[in-house]
């Protein structure tokens, strides 16, 4: 299975309006069933972290503490040789296939809801 991508990147938009439209993606693909999610935020135009990779990964934390996603594994740590990307892995073994697999992007981010 695929995972369905949510490009936060798309349009160069804003921090808030990016988080709006994540949230409502997320939402939207919950209630469809959808449990395998690629979010492309970008790395940030200055180099240092990007406000919206900050804010996205900081909602993630907070869903996953409520229980409203299962796991989520930030880029850099989408491989083989760290411990939270072995774990996605064994929750949701398609995303082995996907292309950033052990690429170490710090511009993406799995989640399996």
């Amino acid at each position: 299975m695929a995972a369905t991508i949510i490009n936060l990147e798309e349009g160069m938009p804003r921090t808030d309006a990016a988080m709006m439209r994540l949230k409502l993606e997320l939402a939207t693909l919950r209630r469809c069933g959808v449990k395998c999610v690629k979010i492309i935020h970008g790395y940030g135009s200055t180099g240092t972290g990007g406000a919206i990779r900050i804010a996205a990964r900081n909602y993630l934390r907070e869903q996953q503490q409520e229980s409203r996603i299962r796991a989520f594994c930030p880029g850099e740590q989408f491989g083989p040789f760290e411990t939270v990307g072995r774990k996605i892995i064994q929750l949701m073994p398609s995303f082995r296939h996907d292309p950033d697999w052990g690429r170490q992007n710090d511009g993406i981010t799995m989640v399996v809801i």
